[in-house]
């Protein structure tokens, strides 16, 4: 591909290539650390993309109506930042020269937030092309909603990502959807870590995505820009499929390890860098860069892209006010929802109900007001409660549906949940507790880049009887509680699910996991909505001083009640204590914790999950009634009792405690 300025000077491609090329390897030399492999063999693939297709505003990398580039391959981090820094991003020269180091704008992998360009963190292999997946279905909802909103979604990955399960899920899905506006650019070298891909992967793999629904075009030289712009441009053509370009590419390209697994993950030797620039006819000085290469580089960016801000803004103008002010929400940081009325209608014959059913009642209020709220389930709409009556459902036919069916792909869900997010929605996505395992390393990704999913998790206790163990959960709550920037809350009762959605919808950022009973709840007088921002409070309180504090969660909440008006009519005066959410009780200032649990008063933790989520708060065993084994298939109160969590069972451990 020749390229020539206005005035009719061309431009040598190979040039910016070969500089970019340069810049990463130097990159993980002075690192002593990182993956020239990649940076090597892949330079073509990014060059040709960011100088001849994808579409942004190095000055303003928010620009919303951007292409959305996903570095999967999240190693080739060094090829990335390269890139950036030559494309014209605020990234310096010192800042490539302070790659993989402490409070760097360079880490190891690309991280969201840190480093400007990068649009989203990647770097566990799979979590990439998932969560592009989850970018392209919210363009495609907002293109058809607002029609202003028009762009691609690129993704670069490996062998690895498509080894990964999370990548198959998430591919098929896109293929079903017919997501066109995805494009994936796969850097084929036949080289994993441990040696040749053929020795755990021989499996064709265009005939897979072709079967999922996939347009796939194989580029045979990576070296060249002509091939690889001609299939870009051909995917562009394509206006049904999501489409993947194959492109066959040497690893580790113009080193003496090229070929090779050597290459992938260790820094070259000063010998091998010299012989590449001399080869490449590059300077043999680390970091050295021709302004020339610079210059032509981001002409070719400015000559495509320096109108596209300007002009989607004036495209909005087009737009009414109330759409104008739907999409300053997706454009905009805070993602808090405010309601000025929560719609709630209780049970009309008794004062129970099963929370889920709460959970869905609020939903159904809710959702259908918003346009940048949207969610689904992993094949459990009916359980989980989570479907949105006459909401629609998302498909090629109805961009816009509400309810998104993810089909049995739990870890899909949750990195296209974050792909949503990283757009601008405030998604959703529900499945079984125990199941939250599938998609803890998505729901990982997001607490790391502060994303305001909402996790919807049911069946959360082996209260749900006859599934037995592996539907009853019991060290998924502690998981849940241990990962950083994760708000977990597990309601008691109507109340306190009112009060959790209040919480979620009010938070700013961050994700949060809302764990439901399946079982009918009594709707208890003494729970408070407003209370469960601050975690836990007293539910039931002693007349007079407590001899003795009972703290539960979610369904044991009522349980615990019972037994503290069984002991009292005993002599034993207990307090019961709430806690909705273990985390925010433990932030709360001193003065409030002493308040609800006096230091000297004994505490009784009654919750049937891992008793290692209370030792802050509870220093001797005995006065944790928890589980830490697994459960047994049988009927509720059965397994209940089996277990020590029935009423009876409760009351006697309690009062043998406290006497």
């Amino acid at each position: 591909m020749v390229t020539t300025r206005i005035d009719g000077t061309e431009i040598n491609q190979s040039k910016i290539v070969d500089q970019i090329r340069c810049l990463g390897i130097d990159m993980i030399d002075a690192a002593k650390s990182g993956h020239p492999g990649i940076v090597l063999g892949a330079a073509p693939i990014i060059y040709t993309l960011y100088a001849h297709y994808l579409k942004f505003n190095p000055n303003n990398p928010a620009y919303f109506n951007r292409d959305r580039f996903v570095m999967s391959a999240g190693h080739g981090s060094a090829l990335l930042y390269a890139t950036l820094h030559m494309a014209g991003f605020d990234l310096s020269l010192d800042d490539l020269k302070a790659f993989r180091q402490i409070d760097s704008k360079t880490p190891g992998h690309p991280e969201y937030g840190v480093t400007p360009g990068v649009d989203m963190s990647t770097g566990p292999l799979g979590q990439g092309i998932a969560t592009a997946v989850g970018m392209a279905m919210a363009e495609a909802n907002l293109r058809t909603r607002y029609k202003v909103v028009d762009h691609y979604t690129y993704c670069l990955c490996g062998d690895g990502d498509l080894m990964e399960g999370v990548s198959y899920e998430a591919i098929s899905l896109a293929g079903t959807h017919k997501l066109n506006k995805l494009i994936v650019l796969y850097d084929s070298n036949d080289i994993c870590l441990d040696g040749k891909v053929a020795q755990s992967y021989l499996e064709d793999t265009s005939l897979r995505f072709i079967a999922m629904g996939w347009n796939v075009i194989t580029v045979t030289d990576g070296e060249s820009i002509e091939q690889i712009s001609k299939a870009i441009e051909e995917a562009h053509a394509c206006t049904d499929k999501p489409t993947l370009i194959e492109i066959k590419t040497i690893i580790g390209k113009h080193s003496a390890l090229q070929g090779t697994s050597a290459v992938h993950g260790a820094p070259l030797t000063k010998e091998d860098i010299t012989d590449i620039k001399e080869k490449l006819k590059v300077r043999d000085i680390p970091f050295a860069v021709s302004q020339n290469v610079i210059d032509d580089f981001r002409y070719l960016i400015n000559t495509r892209c320096e109108n596209e801000e300007t002009a989607f803004n004036e495209k909005i103008e087009s737009l009414t006010d109330k759409e104008k002010q739907e999409l300053s929400y997706f454009m905009n940081e805070d993602k808090s929802i405010f309601l000025k009325e929560l719609i709630y209608e209780p049970p009309t014959d008794k004062n129970e109900e099963a929370v889920r059913i709460t959970s869905s009642k609020l939903l159904n209020a809710i959702v259908p007001n918003f346009p940048y709220i949207i969610g689904g389930s992993a094949d459990l709409f009916g359980a989980n409660k989570t479907y949105i009556k006459d909401g629609g459902v998302f498909s090629p036919e109805d961009y816009l549906g509400k309810n998104i069916y993810f089909g049995v792909r739990e870890h899909a869900m949750g990195a296209i949940l974050n792909g949503l997010a990283l757009h601008g929605f405030r998604p959703y996505g529900s499945t079984f507790l125990s199941f939250s395992d599938y998609l803890k390393p998505a729901i990982r990704m997001a607490c790391m880049m502060n994303l305001p999913v909402i996790y919807i998790f049911t069946h959360d206790s082996i209260s749900v009887g006859e599934d037995g163990p592996t539907h009853q959960p019991v060290e998924q709550l502690l998981s849940l509680r241990t990962m950083p920037n994760l708000d977990v809350f597990r309601p008691a009762d109507t109340n306190e699910v009112i009060g959790t959605y209040k919480v979620v919808l009010e938070k700013t950022t961050g994700p949060a996991a809302i764990c439901l009973s399946r079982n009918t709840l009594p709707i208890l007088e003494t729970a408070k909505a407003n209370e469960v921002e601050r975690g836990g409070y007293v539910i039931y309180d002693s007349i007079k001083k407590p001899q003795g504090i009972i703290i539960s969660s979610g369904e044991e909440v009522s349980i615990s009640i019972e037994v503290a008006k069984r002991l009292r009519t005993k002599g034993l005066d207990v307090r019961v204590v709430s806690m909705p959410n273990l985390g925010r009780f433990l932030k709360q200032d001193d003065e409030y914790i002493e308040s609800v649990i006096p230091v000297e008063v004994r505490k009784i933790v009654v919750e049937a999950a891992s008793s290692y989520s209370w030792h802050g708060l509870i220093f001797n065993s005995k006065y944790l009634i928890t589980l830490d084994e697994f459960g047994a298939s049988g009927k509720k109160d059965d397994v209940h009792k089996k277990y020590g969590f029935d009423v009876e069972s409760l009351e006697q451990k309690i009062e043998n405690l406290l006497r």
